[in-house]
């Protein structure tokens, strides 16, 4: 998408060409096979339909011109694939601050980036930010007619201008780093090409803006959670909980980037945000050698200030669990009823699981088991399901009253 944007210039003609380059993929490598340079395939077929397309614009023979200066080589695959590579990872954050334009709302830009950059769907989306996927749709729809009515330039804004996109460009790459390290729909519940592409992105943003705390803050988080990548899943790909991870199995190199971001972050002296915070969280579980070792009255003060920071229910919830480790799970449970009572979490199925999770530290069984199934029935994720219903199978068994058959 970002490459063939780069070569025409127009969001919703890139869209097209794109779709149309994919479906045209689907048709002929099932025939013939796939390729060995798909990319270059799929590069080279965009554009060859962007020529015939604005062949029949009166200004073609202009934008013939820069397509040659884009793509000086027309028939070599190579040649192709290597313009796709140049351009690539510029481009990603290029159109990424693009689509966050100050004409669209904050919510708008975010939920525009992550489907047509990053390819997530209407309902993956609609499920970050709790909200009716119809929401979502009539947002991305709208954005797109904005953008388009106001022929915005595909470019990097100036230094001077890119505070004002900084904010969702960070928060799409949070939300498609999130998408990949607990996939809330479909088979899979880690999916590690998302996480790889956002912490890529982070990392390019970090070098782009190396003055900005927050920035450096959201590279330190990404690296200090995917460090965790290789322990959270079985061979299954059912979740491994933080507390029973195999913590030999962190990629200590990634805690070590992690550690150095978030050290130049507080060298800058700016006031700590949200991803600072987190990160400094994330390093909390880094340094401890076990579930047990961790520092949970710290973790338990980050989270209030993150609060602060980022007041929301879903934070309130995070913090539930701190502080059920660090003053007792019925400390814990407090947060969770109080937040059960505003009825703003009722749809959100890790209310119930984190609120099954401090049931069973106080024995109460049956209320745990009860709790898992409902999480498990509002999830959309098959390999998140198979572990809640897993729990709720154990509170069954372990509970003397019970007379219920687990499922």
């Amino acid at each position: 998408m970002a490459a063939v944007m780069h070569i025409v210039r127009d969001l919703a003609l890139a869209e097209e060409l794109v779709q149309d380059a994919l479906v045209r993929a689907l048709e002929k490598w099932r025939e013939q096979g796939v390729p060995e340079n798909p990319a270059g395939w799929l590069l080279a077929t965009a554009r060859n339909r962007a020529i015939d397309t604005l062949r029949r614009q009166a200004n073609f023979s202009g934008i013939q011109r820069q397509l040659s200066d884009e793509l000086p080589s027309q028939t070599a695959a190579d040649a192709v694939e290597a313009a796709a590579e140049a351009v690539v990872d510029d481009d990603v954050l290029r159109l990424m601050f693009t689509v966050c334009h100050p004409l669209l709302s904050p919510e708008a830009r975010v939920a525009l980036v992550l489907r047509l950059v990053n390819g997530l769907s209407i309902v993956e989306i609609a499920r970050a930010y709790l909200v009716p996927e119809a929401t979502v749709a009539q947002r991305i729809t709208r954005a797109k007619r904005t953008l388009k009515a106001a022929h915005v330039p595909f470019e990097l804004p100036p230094s001077e201008h890119r505070g004002e996109r900084l904010q969702s460009v960070l928060e799409a790459v949070y939300l498609l780093f999130n998408a990949g390290y607990a996939a809330t729909d479909g088979e899979q519940w880690l999916r590690p090409t998302l996480c790889d592409e956002a912490l890529r992105l982070a990392r390019s943003l970090a070098s782009l803006v190396p003055e900005d705390a927050e920035v450096l803050g959201l590279a330190a988080l990404l690296e200090f959670q995917a460090s965790r990548s290789a322990a959270r899943v079985d061979s299954d790909g059912t979740p491994i909980l933080l507390q029973q991870q195999d913590r030999a199995r962190w990629d200590r190199l990634m805690i070590h980037r992690g550690g150095g971001y978030l050290q130049q972050a507080f060298a800058l002296g700016q006031p700590v945000g949200s991803y600072c915070i987190q990160a400094a969280i994330a390093q909390c579980h880094a340094r401890a050698g076990s579930w047990q070792q961790t520092d949970w009255e710290e973790v338990a003060a980050l989270y209030d200030g993150l609060l602060q920071a980022q007041p929301s229910p879903v934070t309130e919830l995070n913090r539930a669990v701190a502080i059920g480790m660090a003053d007792g799970p019925d400390a814990g449970l407090q947060i969770v009823e109080a937040l059960l009572s505003q009825g703003q979490l009722s749809t959100y199925h890790l209310l119930f699981s984190v609120r099954g999770d401090l049931l069973l530290k106080l024995g109460r069984l049956d209320e745990a088991r009860s709790n898992f199934l409902r999480a498990a029935e509002m999830t959309r994720n098959k390999q998140e399901k198979k572990l809640l219903q897993r729990r709720a199978t154990e509170c069954a068994a372990a509970s003397p009253a019970s007379t219920i058959v687990p499922h």
